[in-house]
C-alpha cells in the first residue's frame, strides 16, 4: 500500500466520523437536516481532497453506515436514496476535480456545481424508482423541494463553507503536492 492510499483511506475514515457526527448539529431533527445538508459536507470534501473513488465510497457508505449504528436516516427510500445521492456527490466532485492540472478557487465552485446536480438528479431518480416499487408516487414538485427548494440553506452553506475550506488548506500547505 502506498502512502498516499493510506493517506486517503485515513482520510475518508475521519470524513465518515464527521458525515456521523455533524447530523447531531441538526438535533436529528430531519426538517432541519434535509434543509442543513450537514452529511454532505464531508462527502464532497472527500471528493475533492481523496478523489472520486474515495468520495464515492465514503458517500455510498455514510447514510447506511449511519443508519445502523443510529437509525437515522430512515433506511427506506431516504437512506438508499441518500447513499447513491452522496456517492455521486463524491464520485463527480472528486473525478472533476482531478481531471484539471490548476485547482483554482473557480474549479472548486464548477466542480461543486456540477456534482450538486447530478446528485439531485441521482437522488430524484433513486427516490421516483424506490417510492414506485412502493407504489407511492413521486412528482416534479416533490422533486423540486426535495432537491432544490428546502435544500436552499444547505446549498448555500455548501458554496459558502467548501472553497473556505479547501483554500484554508491549501494556503497552509496541507494541499500541497496533490
Amino acid at each position: 500500500m502506498t502512502r498516499k492510499s493510506v493517506r486517503n483511506l485515513t482520510l475518508s475514515a475521519m470524513f465518515i466520523a464527521l458525515g456521523m457526527v455533524l447530523p447531531f448539529f441538526t438535533g436529528q431533527i430531519p426538517q432541519i437536516g434535509s434543509m442543513l445538508l450537514p452529511m454532505h459536507l464531508p462527502v464532497l470534501l472527500c471528493g475533492l481532497i481523496c478523489g472520486a473513488s474515495y468520495g464515492g465510497a465514503v458517500g455510498f457508505i455514510l447514510p447506511l453506515f449511519r443508519y445502523a449504528v443510529f437509525q437515522m436516516p430512515p433506511i427506506y427510500p431516504v437512506g438508499l436514496a441518500m447513499a447513491l445521492e452522496l456517492a455521486t456527490y463524491g464520485l463527480v466532485i472528486g473525478f472533476i476535480y482531478a481531471s484539471s492540472k490548476r485547482k483554482t478557487l473557480g474549479l472548486v465552485y464548477s466542480s461543486l456545481i456540477i456534482s450538486m446536480v447530478f446528485g439531485r438528479v441521482v437522488w430524484g431518480l433513486a427516490q421516483m424508482l424506490l417510492l414506485g416499487l412502493g407504489g407511492k408516487a413521486f412528482s416534479l414538485q416533490v422533486f423540486m423541494a426535495g432537491a432544490f427548494i428546502n435544500a436552499i440553506p444547505g446549498i448555500i452553506l455548501q458554496l459558502i463553507l467548501i472553497p473556505l475550506i479547501m483554500r484554508a488548506l491549501e494556503s497552509s500547505g496541507v494541499l500541497k503536492g496533490e
